[in-house]
């Protein structure tokens, strides 16, 4: 097969942390794996060139995001987009965020009559109350959903997102899941040396968070799992890794907890496998890559039946999944798995064997076969 040309547009890639950078770079390097050309447009971080850490990266202006540190709005670059498109050539333009510098490449790749596909990686518009903004939950969903319906094909990571998505009228969904690193991500990563560092007795649990620390993120229902945890089990840990804008007020409230700070590669799975149960009660994820990567590294989770929770938890069989939205079940499963030494142990075997299907691979062929699928499609410039 003719190998693809895709300039894939995005707010957030690495060196940035979080789900939607770390998909990105994901499909990215599988599609360059796979032999074609994938350029990168993306926001400067500080310190950049222009020209990005590789010949096929170009970097734009960009704004901080309010409350999120390190994170930075792309600019509309309408001129130099349209500059990149007709020096590059690309088949096709995917859009991996809905801010002003993805509807820039939405417009400039329709001038053009290219194909436009597009990712739909996070519910901003769920966002807004949690940030004293409810007022705007409209404004946000009509604009991100107007960008999706001038796609030919949006990927959402579920069934259920896909179809939820097509009930408000964004045409050509398809399901794209996320992967797992099953060779980063694995229980032999546990280091004896980092429990000792977390003052963790041998038999004691090593409770721990992964990810954004932020208000969308339900962390204080993550605290109360632990404290009443900790009303059991005094010698208990609670390990937080990451950082956000609730980070302060999470070290205010509780300066024995420790705090680890944002991790990568070999260092953040030395943090998963050192761990025994991972609390996640996050309600507006799309998937939550924390959860696949808890799981592949041994685990025993405890999580909403959502988003991943739904999609990659056996209850009782490999982790703990409880109904949306119930927070008493939620601290009482991980309640139950800190306080059964034998479940844990169970769990975590079971959980990671379940990862084992859930490399990348597929992930970034079902990528390449939508975009194979959707490349005949042309933009209708009148819509």
């Amino acid at each position: 097969m003719t190998p693809l040309r895709v300039l894939l547009v995005t707010e957030t890639y690495p060196p940035e942390i979080n789900g939607v950078a770390m998909t990105s770079a994901r499909l990215v390097e599988g599609l360059r794996r796979r032999g074609h050309w994938v350029g990168v447009v993306r926001p400067r971080q500080r310190g950049e060139r222009e020209r990005g850490v590789d010949a096929d990266t170009w970097t734009v202006p960009g704004l901080p995001i309010p409350n999120y540190p390190g994170l930075r709005l792309g600019l509309p670059a309408w001129r130099r987009l349209g500059q990149l498109l007709d020096s590059q050539r690309p088949h096709r333009v995917h859009v991996v965020t809905e801010g002003p510098l993805g509807w820039a490449a939405l417009r400039a790749a329709r001038a053009r009559n290219l194909p436009v596909t597009s990712g739909y990686h996070t519910h901003f518009d769920q966002f807004s109350p949690h940030y004293g903004l409810r007022w705007l939950t409209p404004w946000i969903s009509g604009w991100i959903d107007g960008l999706h319906r001038r796609c030919q094909a949006t990927l959402a990571p579920t069934p259920e997102l896909a179809a939820t998505l097509a009930a408000r009228g964004i045409p050509g969904t398809h399901v794209l899941g996320r992967g797992v690193d099953i060779r980063l991500f694995r229980p032999e990563r546990r280091d004896p040396e980092l429990r000792r560092q977390w003052g963790v007795a041998e038999n004691a649990p090593a409770c721990l968070y992964v990810g954004r620390m932020a208000p969308e993120k339900n962390l204080a229902l993550v605290e109360a799992a632990f404290a009443r945890i900790a009303e059991r089990h005094t010698d208990a840990r609670m390990i937080w890794v990451g950082d956000g804008p609730s980070l302060a007020g999470l070290r205010r409230r509780h300066p024995a907890h420790i705090f680890a700070g944002p991790r990568l590669g070999e260092d953040l799975a030395r943090h998963y496998a050192s761990a025994d149960l991972f609390l996640f009660a996050s309600l507006t994820e799309t998937w939550g890559n924390v959860l696949g990567e808890a799981l592949a590294s041994g685990l025993a989770v405890v999580s909403y039946r959502r988003a991943a929770g739904e999609h990659l938890i056996v209850e009782d069989v490999n982790g703990l999944a409880v109904g949306v939205g119930d927070a008493e079940a939620f601290i009482a499963a991980a309640y139950r798995a800190a306080t059964e030494p034998a479940l844990r142990a169970r769990l975590g075997a079971a959980a990671s064997l379940s990862m084992r299907a859930h490399g990348w691979d597929a992930i970034v062929e079902r990528f390449e076969q939508v975009l194979r699928a959707t490349l005949a499609a042309a933009p209708d410039p009148s819509v």
